[in-house]
């Protein structure tokens, strides 16, 4: 198996490395491994640098040049994100409508709508929430109760989501609605893009455990969209959502894997600056850490492969999600051991040490996403052809 990069893939990471260099500096320099997908620290200027990227032509790698993107494999995709992590870049304030709207909309919007959102979405001139989740419909999304009638060209929403990540910095939330309530649940779910700037619209933010308002409840109150902006058939909703969740937890996922294995190298050195590199117990956690890393990457180069050969992914996707958080909260956990008492302690303001905030947010990481239940239904089912559960 040749797991490697070809010369002329190589080159193009050396550029990679190379913009990034030039450009992580100045004002952009306070911004190296800042961010995160539940951390919305230094925003404002996170925002600049998406737009930075953009200038650069390093956003819609891969997609066509006629919405704004630029040509690119998916090899080269893997190592822009690769380099990205491995440089300290911080999180992407776009990554909903790069790494999943983004791929919705070409996969299943028409013309007009892919003109008028995708380079607004490369640009980040557009920031987007996703409103799926609800207070009683998460794991089992289908249940949602959030209504759309259809008036003239013109649609009605009411209904709560929950879990909005983002959302209060956000000026567009694409929406799964009911639309057809006597249909099966499956079936009676239509997606709409809905604008957040409007009257019958309601951003609560939620605190996490350590006091970040990423998470949010969003109202609709008799909250309007046109329907030009009905992304696909009506009642086509469940089956675009389920191809976004797939996104979300097959290619996207690989942006995580340059930071798990940075987040293993912080791990590695503050056993050898603690002097614990040397004990028996700690030594055994760390290296069975880092094969489950090498695991978790050969697998993302393996989903790789297959989207390569079939264009598409599947319910297998379902197998890095179940494995991942579960490597991540083992790490944070021996990290904190590493810490010892001084994992205990916070700074002013309940300000945490890194260490101790990564173990604090990887508690939810089995739950959002899907739970880890639901995806073990998922690979029984769907990809081990298992009987059902009972319903």
């Amino acid at each position: 198996m040749n797991i490697g990069f070809t010369a002329e893939e190589e080159q193009f990471a050396a550029q990679i490395r190379a913009w990034l260099r030039d450009n992580l500096t100045g004002e952009f320099a306070h911004l190296i491994g800042k961010g995160g997908s539940q951390n919305d620290e230094f925003y404002e200027d996170r925002l600049r640098w998406e737009r930075l990227l953009y200038d650069g032509g390093w956003t819609g790698l891969g997609w066509p040049q006629e919405y704004g993107g630029r040509p690119a494999t998916v090899n080269q995709r893997v190592i822009f994100e690769y380099e990205y992590a491995q440089s300290g870049a911080p999180y992407r304030v776009g990554f909903q409508g790069t790494n999943l709207l983004g791929p919705l909309l070409l996969a299943f919007a028409n013309e007009q709508q892919k003109h008028r959102f995708i380079p607004r979405i490369l640009s980040s001139e557009d920031v987007w929430a996703q409103g799926f989740s609800e207070p009683g419909a998460g794991s089992d999304l289908a249940s949602l109760s959030t209504r759309a009638v259809q008036e003239g060209d013109r649609w009605i929403i009411n209904g709560q989501k929950i879990w909005t990540s983002h959302a209060h910095q956000s000026n567009w939330i694409y929406l799964l609605c009911r639309t057809e309530p006597d249909a099966a649940k499956h079936k009676g779910l239509t997606l709409l893009l809905v604008p957040l700037d409007q009257p019958g619209v309601e951003v609560r933010p939620i605190m996490n455990i350590f006091q970040g308002d990423e998470f949010n409840e969003v109202f609709f109150t008799d909250a309007v969209t046109t329907d030009d902006l009905r992304v696909g058939e009506r009642g086509q909703g469940w089956q675009i959502a389920m191809t976004t969740l797939e996104f979300e937890r097959g290619t996207a996922v690989l942006a995580y894997q340059m930071q798990f294995e940075n987040e293993f190298q912080a791990a590695l050195t503050l056993a050898k600056d603690r002097g614990l590199d040397h004990d028996p117990v700690m030594r055994d956690r760390l290296a069975e850490s880092y094969a489950e890393l090498q695991v978790m990457r050969y697998n993302n180069l393996r989903t790789l492969t297959r989207l390569m050969r079939r264009g598409k992914l599947g319910s297998e996707t379902s197998l890095a999600k179940l494995f991942w958080p579960g490597w991540h909260q083992s790490l944070t956990e021996l990290t904190m051991d590493l810490l010892g008492p001084d994992g205990e302690v916070v700074g002013a303001h309940y300000s945490l040490d890194p260490f101790a905030r990564n173990f604090l947010l990887s508690r939810a990481e089995s739950i959002y996403g899907g739970t880890h239940q639901i995806h073990l239904n998922i690979v029984s089912e769907r990809v081990l052809g298992m009987p059902r559960e009972p319903r």
